[in-house]
């Protein structure tokens, strides 16, 4: 079996981390060159950098924070936020991104995903999906603009879309879930591993370990992310990893 990655994220708002609960009420949680040091030395797989009002404001993501993250940290990096082309993923993984993550633009301009990845290969495009649960409970519908902007698209069949345009990976979170600590939304993450063949990295609710465990074991997820759990020092990345070690999943000691 492929070893199973463990990915911390760091929300970006205004220069600084936040974190908070349903899309809603953030707080800040430190400096982001200071978190991603301490990511490293923890032995995290992967660090996101999502900055979270990108969108809404028309810019990217901050290229100088990248490049000085990059230039401290030697774990790989993914960044999103505001990314609206492909122009835009060059100048990123330039600055030492090793995938580019992609949300409103891709509902936007789908063939923006397409584009992403003939240049760059498929598994530098991953394409990050923020769903809820829908009224009368059938289904996820999927959300923009860091969860304001609802969108009429089905969260299964927009991940059996974005898997067909060449994205390499889905960053699915559940918004219901986000921030949480209950638990990953399995039976959203169910339903879209079920319905792709690329990897599938969950997101949102964990809280303990075994949250993580049952991400992989029910939800079939490639990888789990996560933030206020290791954020706020409730557990480390060695338990985390070591719990899912004696459960039988492997991953990267």
């Amino acid at each position: 079996m492929e070893k199973k990655r463990i990915i911390a994220c760091l929300d970006l708002k205004d220069g600084q981390v936040v974190k908070g609960v349903q899309f809603h009420n953030f707080r800040q949680q430190g400096d982001p060159l200071e978190m991603a040091l301490f990511y490293d030395q923890a032995g995290v797989d992967e660090l996101f950098l999502l900055d979270i009002t990108a969108t809404e404001e028309g810019r990217t993501i901050f290229l100088e924070t990248l490049k000085e993250i990059r230039s401290r940290v030697n774990i790989p990096l993914a960044v999103g936020g505001g990314i609206r082309s492909v122009e835009m993923m060059e100048g990123l993984l330039e600055a030492g991104a090793g995938k580019v993550s992609i949300g409103s633009a891709a509902i936007r301009e789908p063939v923006l995903i397409r584009e992403g990845a003939a240049a760059f290969g498929s598994k530098a495009i991953v394409v990050a999906i923020d769903a809820k649960r829908k009224k009368d409970g059938a289904g996820w519908e999927v959300y923009v603009q860091a969860g304001k902007k609802a969108t009429g698209l089905d969260a299964v069949e927009w991940a059996i879309e974005v898997e067909e345009l060449g994205a390499g990976e889905i960053l699915l979170t559940s918004m219901d879930k986000d921030g949480t600590r209950d638990g990953y939304d399995l039976d959203l993450l169910q339903a879209v591993t079920a319905a792709v063949d690329i990897p599938v990295i969950a997101s949102g609710g964990a809280g303990k370990p075994d949250h993580f465990r049952d991400a992989f074991l029910s939800g079939n997820a490639a990888a789990v992310l996560a933030a206020s759990i290791f954020h706020e020092r409730d557990f480390t990345i060695a338990e985390v990893k070591e719990y899912l070690q004696a459960e039988g999943i492997p991953v990267r000691l």
